[in-house]
């Protein structure tokens, strides 16, 4: 069975992997996003992120809408700014982008967004965002005005992740974005993994079943596959199985 809450994550090297997906409203249709459903009914996940760097559409509303209808997979807000909350989902992702000195990312836009996320009843998951070089510019970094972390750099990664831990922070998302040449180094992961003892979530590049053991094997409690499932429906169900599979070898329960 798929995993329903993200307040009850347990960081740990060997302990119970977790999946998610995150669905981009500008680049899904209806149909799209049903197609997706059904392949999760046997196929499960544990969570569907919803958002991106760059709206355009209207299009979020009824993307929640439809996966509140037909799954029981929690649905999880991933905002780039406070106009993004939908009170239909259960809960949101609030990044505080950590890697960046954007002062409107780090505090701004949560002081806008605190009086209606107080008010809307959603489960708030306090996240420092690190972005990483992924060998290309991506959306979040253009649109937030913030240089990534360089590939090559853990320390810089364990060190802010680490300061966002002792701020309060309960989640790091490292995150290569969307589009995203290479995915996040396994030795920057494995660096934060020592660095913290709050959950780690990955994303951004992970395009391959290789790359998603890797990131799973050097220490990310939740993998976030996003972009190629967009091209590619049938990876969700690669990717699912391997989860399934590394917790079956971990003898932890999906």
């Amino acid at each position: 069975m798929p995993f329903n809450d993200l307040q009850q994550i347990q960081p740990s090297k060997t302990g119970r992997k977790h999946f998610a997906v995150l669905l981009d409203p500008d680049n899904l249709t209806e149909a799209s996003c049903l197609n997706l459903i059904d392949v999760s009914a046997s196929h499960p996940i544990d969570f569907f992120f919803v958002g991106g760097s760059l709206i355009t559409t209207d299009n979020q509303a009824g993307i929640i809408r439809l996966l509140k209808k037909n799954t029981a997979t929690p649905v999880i807000l991933f905002p780039s700014n406070s106009q993004h909350i939908d009170q239909q989902a259960d809960g949101i992702l609030l990044l505080s982008l950590i890697s960046g000195r954007n002062p409107d990312f780090l505090i701004g836009q949560h002081v806008l967004a605190a009086p209606t996320l107080k008010a809307s009843g959603l489960q708030v998951y306090p996240t420092g965002y690190i972005l990483v070089d992924s060998g290309r510019q991506t959306t979040a970094s253009y649109m937030s005005g913030t240089t990534p972390i360089p590939h090559d750099k853990p320390a810089i990664a364990a060190c802010t992740a680490m300061a966002g831990e002792l701020l309060g922070l309960r989640y790091i998302y490292l995150d290569g974005g969307s589009g995203a040449l290479t995915p996040v180094a396994p030795d920057m992961i494995m660096a934060v993994r020592e660095a913290v003892d709050i959950p780690i979530i990955v994303g951004g590049g992970i395009n391959t079943t290789t790359r998603a053991t890797t990131a799973l094997e050097a220490g990310a409690d939740v993998i976030v596959i996003g972009n190629h499932i967009e091209k590619n429906p049938g990876f969700l169900a690669e990717v699912s199985n391997l989860v399934s599979s590394y917790n079956v070898t971990l003898d932890v329960h999906r």
